[in-house]
């Protein structure tokens, strides 16, 4: 497709124009106020019987047959979907059965086609030539967003990680960032709790990404721990050297100021980012607007869904009603169903005390210490050092188990999680740090014992694939 200089034209007028509507709902509070709600989308891999990448997402997703499910970037890659639901009493638990019933009952259905389900950062077997442009899914978004990308950046992409080991490569499609599965938690919020929220899942994005590190690998070598962080940003930068060296923004951000209000977030998107998708629908906002109704705004959120914050913000109507929400996209798939349940609830544990301290955290440290925090975090996992208010720079582990479990303990507490299961699920994040084991570490020590050629990474697949579906959390493999 080829978009004119009137369809973009048109569409920086409609989305200029559906930023001043936003901006009058958040004035009037035409948003529904209610306690926050929790959903989540899981991004997998697909595997054959042998662990290696299976080029089958259409047949599997066939087979499988649910709405909840859908294809991602890769033909090797699926993605579930969890509705939005209640965090508080015994939501955690629902939340924690409802993926494993759905999981168990995909993997069934994808093995009648031959395919195999992985909860894992970047799959371990995947080599540099089976991500060509032939890998890309046959969804036209996808194809359409990579010749976006590409003709804004007018050269190949280039891919360079310094890790234990170092990769430089070059690739002519997006496709690598299809390498990239990740676990992404949706908080639905008022309008007025927006910036805390946002703020809170920036503080806390470094810790996050340390103790669930699960990315160790890519095309064969060993760089960072959490390598989907790095791999991501680089396969969908549309800008040159020379672009960089000028300071333009990349579309892969963490951001650059803490924010008062989600206003703040979506007016980046519009002035720092030209469009890479310009459709215009036919809806006139400021017309439903006027009319008592809600806009869908389809240039605003489509704009938005093109800028790959890290925390990102999301404006939808759900039954004639818009809501916000944060989606927290820092964290890897994986490993089991059990560690993801307890990301979660570490997470949501920590965002409900955070957001509600005197003196937030984000007052007492800068934004530029946080995004620090998220890179160290990203390289070295649990030997990462990070900084923290009135501890100082101290290593990961430390500042979890010190300072950031005792609060999410009580965040969940107060939410009204009992006892037994927010100490099971915080303990899973405790033992991960007193062993020194997430899933990087895991993958890493397995197939170094194995040899640390390709045979031994797939061997290691093959043994993580056993444990993940045994449902242990990670820190208990062997």
């Amino acid at each position: 497709m080829v978009f004119t200089g009137d369809d973009r034209r048109r569409y920086r007028d409609k989305i200029r124009r559906s930023l001043d509507v936003f901006a009058q709902m958040l004035r009037e509070s035409r948003f529904e106020l209610r306690r926050p709600r929790a959903g989540l989308e899981i991004e997998l891999n697909l595997v054959d019987d042998r662990g290696e990448p299976a080029m089958k997402n259409d047949e599997v997703l066939a087979a499988i047959a649910e709405p909840d499910w859908g294809p991602e970037l890769g033909r090797f890659n699926v993605e579930m979907n969890i509705q939005p639901q209640g965090l508080y009493r015994d939501g955690s638990l629902r939340l924690e059965e409802c993926i494993r019933e759905r999981l168990n009952r995909a993997e069934e259905r994808a093995a009648t086609v031959g395919g195999h389900l992985v909860l894992v950062g970047i799959l371990p077997t995947l080599r540099e030539s089976d991500v060509g442009e032939s890998a890309l899914s046959s969804n036209a978004r996808y194809r359409l967003l990579n010749e976006q990308i590409l003709a804004a950046r007018g050269e190949d992409l280039h891919i360079a990680i310094e890790g234990v080991e170092r990769l430089d490569t070059y690739a002519a499609s997006v496709t690598p960032e299809a390498a990239c599965t990740s676990l992404q938690f949706h908080l639905e919020v008022g309008p007025s709790e927006f910036a805390a929220h946002w703020n809170a899942a920036q503080a806390i994005a470094g810790p996050q990404v340390a103790v669930a590190a699960n990315s160790p690998f890519l095309f064969g070598k060993e760089l960072w721990r959490e390598t989907r962080i790095s791999l991501f940003e680089q396969a969908t930068d549309t800008r040159s050297e020379e672009l960089k060296a000028q300071g333009v923004r990349p579309r892969v951000w963490f951001g650059e100021r803490w924010i008062t209000s989600a206003f703040d977030l979506f007016e980046e998107n519009v002035r720092y980012f030209p469009a890479l998708l310009p459709i215009c629908d036919e809806e006139d906002p400021r017309e439903v607007l006027e009319r008592g109704g809600t806009p869908q705004m389809g240039e605003l959120t489509l704009h938005n869904g093109t800028i790959y914050r890290w925390n990102r913000p999301v404006y939808a109507v759900v039954g004639g009603t818009p809501h916000l929400r944060v989606e927290n996209r820092v964290l890897p798939a994986g490993p089991s169903v059990a560690d993801i349940t307890a990301n979660a609830a570490f997470y949501y544990g920590l965002l409900r005390m955070l957001t509600a301290a005197e003196r937030p955290v984000w007052s007492r440290m800068s934004f530029a210490t946080a995004e620090e925090n998220f890179r160290n975090a990203a390289r070295y996992g649990l030997d990462a050092r990070l900084y923290w208010p009135d501890l100082g720079e101290v290593p990961a582990a430390e500042l979890v188990c010190r300072r950031l479990l005792p609060l999410a303990d009580q965040g969940l507490e107060l939410s009204g999680v009992g006892a037994s299961y927010r100490h099971r699920l915080l303990g899973i994040i405790e033992q991960r740090c007193l062993t020194a084991r997430n899933g990087a570490t895991w993958q890493v020590d397995t197939a170094r014992a194995l040899g640390g050629d390709h045979e031994a990474l797939r061997r290691m697949t093959l043994r993580y694939i056993e444990y993940m579906h045994a449902n242990e959390p990670v820190h208990l493999w062997d």
